[in-house]
């Protein structure tokens, strides 16, 4: 697989977990907030009261990061790429920087788990901006 078949198949992933989270956020704020992520874990009922503006604004984010991703994948431009996901990291590194120094409700296994997800939401982006920058050496 090549260096931009990767960079697109993460762009495209990437976009498709932020579009379910944040259409799920917006058409059912409250189920989201109740059970999000799901699996039986229930990381955002840790930080209360509930609030619908907050969870559909949440939700209204992570479509916008969404949509975003997936029209990088799309475009294949370098470019566009870099900027989206510049975009994806100071809004994953600021989302980490919180968490780690409010966790709310949650303690143990789910603390480790959200925080777990949390910092490969920062790597996983920062990897994928590091490969489509990384010159192609097949290609003038």
């Amino acid at each position: 697989m090549t260096r931009r078949a990767v960079v697109t198949a993460g762009l495209a992933a990437l976009g498709v977990v932020n579009l379910f989270w944040g259409i799920w956020a917006v058409m059912a704020p409250r189920r989201f907030f109740d059970t999000f992520p799901g699996f039986g874990q229930r990381w955002t009922t840790a930080y209360p009261p509930y609030n619908q503006h907050l969870v559909s604004d949440l939700g209204a984010t992570f479509t916008m990061i969404g949509v975003l991703l997936a029209l990088a994948a799309v475009l294949r431009d370098r470019r566009v790429t870099a900027v989206v996901l510049v975009g994806v990291l100071v809004f994953n590194v600021l989302h980490l920087a919180f968490h780690t120094t409010h966790p709310g409700l949650l303690s143990g296994g789910p603390l480790a788990g959200s925080l777990v997800s949390l910092v490969l939401g920062v790597l996983g982006p920062a990897a994928l901006l590091a490969l489509a920058l990384t010159p192609d050496r097949n290609r003038p």
